[in-house]
Formats: C-alpha cells, structure tokens, sequence
C-alpha cells in the first residue's frame, strides 16, 4: 500500500503542474510510440594484448630565476710591500791556473801555463807562458831534406786593480820568434848551409799600464788611457824602441755620444839603421746617434806620419758610417767612407814574413796608407740560429807591401841564395767582397764559414805578390755535453804568383814568378773531457797530406798531429 501510494503522489502532482501550465500558457504537444523501448547490449570480442613498457609521458623542466648583483665592497688594510731581492746567477767556479802538455810528430813539444788568483773584487793577477817548436827536416826540389825547425815563445805578466769608478791595468812580457830560412833557389849547387848560418832571431821586450773608467751608463764622461813600450831586437846593431800613448774621451751630450780619440807614438832606431827618430800623432773626434732601427757615426782622423822621410806626411782620413734595419732583426743594411793607416813595425812584419835581408829593411818599411775606403753591405739573423755578413769594399792604398825572394850569387859582399827576401811597396787598389755565416744544425752541431774574393790593380807591378785571388774557410763543431768536442776546418786559398828578383853586376835586373795552384787544407781536432779538471786533446793539421810552398822555394810541412792533455788546478 505504502508503494502505490509513493508511486500515485508523484504522478498526481505531475499532473497537476501540468494542467496549471496548460491552462496559463495554452500549450498543445503531442507523444507517437512506435515501439516499445527496448534496452540491450552490442556483443563484444575480447582481444588479449601484453603492456606498453615504453613510458610516453614526457617531463620538460622549465626553470626561471632572476639575479639581482650587489657589489662587494671586501674590506683591506694598507701595508708596506718589501724591496725586491735580486740574486745573481750563481757563477762557475774559476780554477787558478792550468797546464798544458803535448808532443806531435817532428819532434814538436808544446807547452803551456797560465797562474791566476781566484775571482775578486779588488783585482787580479796572473802570469802566463807558452812555449811551441818543431825539429823536423823537408825535402826540397832538389831532393836534399834541411832543418826547417821553429820556436815560439810568449811570457807575460798581468795586473789589474779595481776602484769605485775606474780601473788601473797593467803588463810586462816577453816575447820570442826563431826561424830558420831552411829554402833556397835548388838551381845553385854546393850550397849546404849550417843552421847557425840560417838562424833568424827575433825578440820583444814590452810593458804596457792602461787606466780605464767603469761606467754602466753611457751618459756618464767615459775614458781610456794607455801607455805602452816595447823594445825589439834582433841583433846587437839591429833594434828599436817604441813608445805610445794613446787616449779616448767620450760622453752623451743632447742625445749625441761625441768624444775623440788622440794617440802619439815614437820610435827610435839603431844610429845604424837610421838616425832620426819616427813618430805618429793623430787626433779623431767624432759624433754618433743610434736608435733600435739605425745609427750613424760621423768622425775624421787628422794624422801625422814621419817614418823615413825629412818631413811629416799628412793624411786626413773620413770616418763615415750608417746603418739601419730593412727587415727589423734579419736584414740590416750598413754603408761606410772610411780610412786608416797601417803601422808595418817589425813585429807585425815577421808574422808575415820573418825571412827578410839582414840589412835592417825589416825596420825600415813604409807605413801602409789606406787613403780612402768605400764600402757597404747587409747583415743580420738567418733565422736558423746563427748570423750573416754580406759586403763589398773598394779601396785605394799607398805602399802596399809585398816580398820577393832575392837571389844574388855572384855578390861578393853579401850572396843571396832566394831563402831570404826584400820587401816592396807599391801604390794601387783594391776590390774585396767578403762573407760570412754561422748557426747551428742540431743542439750539439755548429758551423761556421767565410769566404773572400780580391781584385787588385796596381801601378807598378803585374800582380800582388804571394796574395791569393781568393781563399775561404769552413768549420763544424760537434759538442756532446761539453764531455766531447771535435771540429773539423778545410782552409782553401786560391792561386798565387810568388815573385823571384835576381840583380846583376853587369846586366839589368831581372826578376821571374812561380805561380801556386789552389791549396785545400783539412784539419781535425778534439778533446775527450774526463773531468773538470782533466781533458785530453788531439790535432791533426794537413790531413790531407797536401804540400804547398808558401814563398818561392819553401815547401810547407804536410801532415803535422800533436796530442797531449789539459789539467786545472
């Protein structure tokens, strides 16, 4: 009953709402029921299928954040910094003196000693000698083998003391030459000398004090004074003294080192040889400027010459450089005017030539002017660890010296054999193109090289005596640690014409040349470092055997090997 009535309630009240609507709002609908409604459910086929394990969903983090600087402001304290302390490299130890022995073939010993005191700042002193002969014989044309020995032997003992500002230096030595005129003209027969009646001596006594500033900065007044004498012999009638000073001054004056140079130097001979003394007085002030990409000197040497003539001779010579940088480091330019003059006193000459005529020429010879020099070039970096010099030079010189072998038989006072000469000067030019190179190949291989070419034109004679057309020189050093060092040198000299001069009693003079071909000369040397203190040393000189005469009718030594060792002390 309860049912019927909850289900009658709502159907009335339906109807009821619906009649009130009806009647206010006068509304008609109509209902069509075709079928009656059916409720069902389409069949449906399971399907069976495993799981997706790949997860699709996809997580993008999107981040914002916003920074806001503020500065920081630390807080600090003043302090005082410390000076700096600069230490010196630390130096190698310095030995006080060393020997040095050897002995090589034709019986050649050498010797040497040098005593110093050790490093300091007040001075040093030291004392050094030498001593290197050779007993062999040659073969001449002729077949016939003579003593061509010859001596050196050099002494000296040195000085210096060290001031605030300057230095005082100073040296006394003696020095001592023989030679033996072992050539001759092999045409002469029955000539076989002893070697007392060719013995050429020839000594040195010198002494020089020089007084120097030490300056670091070249805006300061810097200066050098040196004073010197030497007393050469070689003969009771046959010497000389010689005595020079010699001064330079200089100092920076508004970005320009000017300063001049002043020297005086006075010879006097044997009363024998020539009674009036000989002297040299110069004065050359000069101006330089230099930058990092050129510099220039401008200068002049005003000069009096008086050796063997009644009045001095006067020579003003230019002193003219530039320079300046093409390629900053790698290739820089130079051009000079310059000249010199080129004192020939006796111990110049016997390095040349000891064999001149015992008659005193040999401190008789003119100075060499060489009036005016042309000359310019390049120089600078390889850019594979070494440098270069490229250069040309034109010159034009007054009393050229040259020697030519003197053969007078028939002289009843003197008879000359051609083993001795007599000098000859002669006025002329001269073209010279010079080179030179060195670097490195590898850490422990070095070379080195030059070579020059030469062109004269003479007044009075055909050729330039015994001076090469041209010579060079090549060299490689190998150094394995400093423990090993060879090196290896090949000297080349080009042809020459060596002069012969013959007088006559009754006809002209004449005189004929021998012309020298090319000459190659190999020499080796090294040294086998044991230690620091002891070193072993071998030199082996003309290795390739090949004979050359250096005058006419004075062959050289071929092979020449000397071995020996170092020891410091």
């Amino acid at each position: 009953m309860k049912r019927i009535l909850l289900i009658l309630l709502p159907l009335i009240m339906t109807c009821f709402t619906l009649s009130a609507q009806t009647d206010k709002q006068d509304l008609k609908r109509e209902v069509t029921l075709y079928n009656p409604y059916k409720p069902s459910l389409p069949d449906a086929r399971k399907r069976s299928f495993l799981p997706d394990v790949n997860d699709t969903s996809k997580v993008r983090p999107d981040f914002r954040y916003d920074i806001k600087a503020t500065p920081y402001t630390p807080e600090y304290t003043i302090g005082q910094i410390k000076a700096a302390s600069l230490l010196p490299d630390p130096l190698t130890k310095l030995y006080k003196s060393y020997v040095k022995l050897g002995m090589g073939n034709y019986i050649s010993p050498l010797a040497e000693i040098s005593i110093t005191n050790e490093r300091s700042k007040k001075g040093a002193i030291g004392l050094y000698a030498s001593h290197f002969s050779t007993n062999g014989k040659i073969k001449l044309q002729n077949e016939e083998k003579v003593f061509a020995g010859y001596m050196d032997n050099d002494a000296s003992l040195f000085g210096k003391k060290f001031f605030k500002k300057n230095f005082l230096e100073g040296s006394v030595g003696f020095i001592q030459k023989t030679r033996y005129a072992y050539g001759y003209d092999t045409s002469i027969t029955g000539y076989a000398p002893e070697k007392k009646d060719i013995r050429l001596g020839y000594n040195n006594i010198g002494s020089a004090v020089s007084f120097e500033s030490l300056n670091l900065d070249s805006a300061s007044f810097s200066y050098d004074f040196d004073l010197n004498y030497n007393f050469f012999y070689n003969g009771t009638e046959r010497y000389q003294h010689s005595a020079a000073l010699t001064g330079m001054m200089a100092r920076t004056y508004k970005d320009f080192y000017v300063g001049s140079g002043v020297s005086f130097d006075y010879s006097r001979l044997a009363n024998a040889l020539y009674d009036k003394p000989k002297y040299i007085a110069s004065v050359s002030p000069f101006i330089k400027k230099s930058s990092p990409q050129w510099s220039f000197k401008a200068g002049l040497q005003l000069l009096l010459d008086k050796n063997m003539t009644d009045s001095p001779e006067v020579h003003i010579y230019p002193d003219l450089n530039f320079s300046f940088n093409i390629v900053s480091e790698y290739v820089r330019f130079f051009a000079g005017l310059n000249g010199r003059l080129e004192k020939n006193e006796p111990l110049k000459i016997i390095d040349e030539n000891p064999f001149l005529v015992r008659d005193g020429s040999l401190f008789t010879v003119p100075n060499t002017s060489h009036a005016l020099i042309v000359s310019s070039g390049l120089t600078g970096n390889t850019g594979m660890g070494g440098n270069y010099l490229l250069s040309a030079s034109y010159s034009f010189i007054n009393n050229m010296i040259f020697f030519s072998n003197l053969v007078f038989p028939d002289s009843l006072f003197a008879p000359q054999m051609g083993n001795l000469f007599i000098p000859m000067n002669d006025d002329g030019e001269l073209i010279r193109i010079h080179g030179e190179m060195n670097g490195v190949i590898t850490d422990k291989i070095s070379y080195s090289g030059n070579a020059n070419w030469y062109h004269y034109t003479l007044t009075d004679n055909q050729y330039a005596w015994n001076k090469p057309d041209w010579d060079g020189q090549i060299g490689v050093k190998y150094n394995l640690r400093n423990k090993i060092i060879a090196g290896l040198d090949i000297n080349t000299i080009g042809k020459r014409r060596l002069m012969v001069y013959e007088p006559d009693l009754i006809q002209p003079p004449t005189s004929y040349y021998f012309e020298e071909p090319v000459h190659l000369n190999i020499n080796l040397n090294a040294e086998y470092r044991y230690n620091k203190n002891l070193s072993f040393w071998l030199r082996l000189n003309n290795i390739s055997f090949n004979r050359y005469y250096e005058w006419a009718y004075y062959p050289s030594y071929r092979f020449l090997g000397l071995v020996g060792f170092t020891y410091s002390l």
